[in-house]
């Protein structure tokens, strides 16, 4: 009986593969296709139901506590010197770290992640799904931090030498005008749908990238919604700040900046970079 002989296809064309391969490779994460991994995470996030929205977005308010908790520790132990303020501020990054890290559910992160299908599916079924989640990811967000706030002012759980910083931070934080506190939410916006966006191709350096841009935040004496949440309350419970400064003064205008951030600035900008690639390809 005669051998088999399997076809081989040519060397060139098995080089040609390969190189083919490299390319597509090298070029894996082009802004199309980060685009397009965010766009598919944004879409089954908005497929997810309300209690697991919920629980992870309570679960991401009280750890996103950690930011305040690690800079007051900072404070409250770093001697009184000038580079104090810089170094305090990598405590910040801590929350962040724990919570994107953790794909947990966190406001900010939504203001891109889950925009960017509604840029491709203009519909009135989109746009609903997206604000169910934006309204029960921020009250889930809420209440974590009043319940992590609760933990540092009512119960011995954190030292009593650290709670005097976590109250400074809170007046500092809250004392802004809301006019300032809104503008300076802007940019902290732009600066997480920033994280968001270079997550995919971030790897092993996704660590360094959360805590050198969170810091930039907390340097920048910008303000975040959730973060500033976790502020709000532990004032608001230790008696220094009134329900109604506490909405209107700083919770309203800061959550208002930080979706112009994330969205009108960022997420519109990330579109307008990939639209016409998009836009090609689904003809």
């Amino acid at each position: 009986m005669a051998p088999l002989i399997q076809n081989k296809p040519p060397q060139s064309a098995v080089s040609e593969e390969a190189e083919e391969r490299s390319v597509s490779n090298a070029a894996a994460l082009s802004p199309k296709l980060i685009y397009e991994v965010i766009r598919r995470e944004g879409r089954d996030e908005l497929n997810r139901t309300n209690r697991s929205l919920i629980w992870s977005g309570i679960s991401a308010g009280m750890l996103i506590s950690l930011s305040v908790l690690g800079e007051a520790i900072f404070r409250t132990y770093l001697p009184d010197a000038e580079w104090r303020y810089l170094v305090e501020n990598l405590g910040y990054s801590l929350g962040f770290i724990a919570v994107i890290m953790g794909r947990m559910q966190l406001f900010t992160e939504n203001t891109i992640t889950t925009v960017l299908p509604l840029m491709q599916e203009r519909s009135w079924g989109i746009l609903g799904s997206l604000l169910r989640l934006w309204g029960v990811v921020l009250g889930a967000n809420v209440i974590g931090a009043f319940a992590a706030a609760a933990l540092f002012i009512y119960t011995p759980a954190v030292p009593q030498e650290i709670l005097p910083a976590i109250i400074s931070l809170s007046e500092h934080a809250t004392g802004m005008g809301p006019a300032e506190g809104f503008w300076r939410a802007i940019p902290a916006g732009v600066i997480v749908a920033l994280i968001v966006w270079m997550l995919p191709e971030a790897d092993e350096a996704a660590f360094f990238l959360i805590l050198t841009f969170t810091w930039l935040i907390a340097a920048g004496d910008f303000t975040h919604i959730v973060a500033g949440s976790v502020e709000m309350a532990a004032l608001m419970l230790h008696g220094g700040l009134g329900i109604s400064q506490a909405i209107f003064g700083f919770f309203l205008p800061v959550l208002v900046g930080n979706i112009i951030g994330g969205t009108l600035v960022f997420t519109l900008v990330a579109w307008g970079q990939v639209r016409d690639d998009v836009e090609e390809s689904e003809r």
